[in-house]
């Protein structure tokens, strides 16, 4: 593949996953192959494990980077009572006893080329040698292309014929979505909600000839690293080798700003009012810091309570540059009001004296 050969319009890792499970629903869909094609760290794993969980079917996901093409097409033996030679089936292939699940053919496209001879087989025709795929099993491959800046082996016409295909992207809501159902550290948030290109740099990072950029998967890892019990000097040089020196620079100078802007343990302790008004944030980095950080903080009924009061202030920021502020304060409530409903503290949000008077602001708004 030269260039970027996709004549497909890129979806999302949610809508992806979405388009798996009403697939695998279908009996007549299922066998068919899909295959995942995205830049590292998109989640095209991890959304055929969710897949698998939400059916609570088996899943065996085989790295072809890491076996051998026997491993698939197993061991061959002698059969004297046939005066022949058989092959034994690998034990990791789906057996009869197990009539459904999934088959996760992962980096396919990176794999020997003799290796994907037999993967190949599982896809086309749903066997290799005398192992045959039981019927309710769906086989899910996924890979990178050359464009993405990744070692892969072309995919000829034939294979993709015979395949779904799903040209994954990530979307900066989804990420954001995902992380905070994760509890990444609020100020990966607030820092990826300004910067949302700094999401997944590939390009970039391919024509600057970097070999380490920002992804998905390591905004993940440096989410892991702010919370750890590192110090400064060492969670710098993490932070540098998974997202490189440029990346690590630009983050840690947003982190600053969102660090000295906001303080929200002082802010919940804070008297609403004036002294609630002089401790908000006056920048961008900080105002986003903040959301996400009280969203953080937001634990129990009294700090969700107190958190929505705050809120509720935004308008009485003063800045001398202009800010998003009723996006802020609509995001912030947005987010609250679903922490809510997953900690089961609704009752929280709907009956705050802070929520209603926004809600009848928007009303007014709209």
């Amino acid at each position: 593949m030269l260039g970027n050969p996709m004549n497909i319009p890129p979806v999302s890792i949610a809508a992806a996953k979405a388009a798996l499970i009403e697939q695998y629903a279908n009996p007549t869909l299922r066998r068919r192959a899909s295959m995942l094609w995205g830049t590292r760290g998109v989640g095209k794993s991890s959304i055929v494990r969710q897949v698998a969980d939400h059916f609570e079917v088996p899943l065996v996901d085989l790295r072809l980077t890491t076996i051998e093409p026997v491993d698939i097409r197993g061991a061959i033996y002698a059969d004297d009572t046939l005066a022949k030679t058989v092959w034994f089936p690998p034990e990791f292939l789906p057996s009869p006893e197990q009539p459904n699940g999934i088959l996760f053919l992962d980096e396919l496209t990176a794999a020997d080329q003799r290796l994907q001879i037999s993967a190949y087989s599982l896809i086309l025709d749903r066997r290799v040698g005398h192992y045959r795929l039981p019927d309710g099993w769906q086989v899910i491959a996924a890979g990178n292309a050359s464009y993405h800046g990744a070692v892969c082996h072309d995919m000829g016409t034939a294979l993709a014929d015979r395949m779904f295909h799903f040209n994954v992207q990530t979307v900066i809501d989804a990420f954001l979505a995902h992380a905070l159902a994760m509890d990444f550290a609020p100020e990966i948030l607030a820092y990826l909600k300004i910067r949302p290109d700094k999401l997944d740099d590939t390009q970039s990072q391919l024509a600057n000839d970097h070999l380490i950029g920002a992804s998905p998967r390591g905004w993940e890892d440096i989410s892991n690293v702010l919370k750890s019990g590192l110090s400064e000097n060492a969670k710098r040089v993490f932070v540098q080798g998974r997202i490189g020196a440029a990346n690590a620079a630009e983050f840690f100078g947003v982190l600053r700003e969102i660090q000295a802007g906001a303080d929200v343990m002082r802010l919940l302790a804070s008297r609403p009012g004036e002294e609630t008004a002089a401790l908000l944030p006056t920048t961008l980095d900080g105002l986003y810091g903040m959301v996400y950080g009280l969203l953080a903080a937001c634990s129990d009924a009294t700090s969700l309570g107190r958190a929505l009061e705050i809120v509720a202030q935004f308008p009485d920021i003063a800045s001398d540059v202009p800010l998003p502020i009723r996006e802020s304060q609509t995001l912030a409530m947005e987010l609250m009001l679903q922490r809510a409903l997953e900690q089961g503290l609704e009752a929280t949000v709907l009956d705050s004296p802070a929520y209603q008077d926004y809600v009848k602001q928007r009303h007014r708004d709209d």
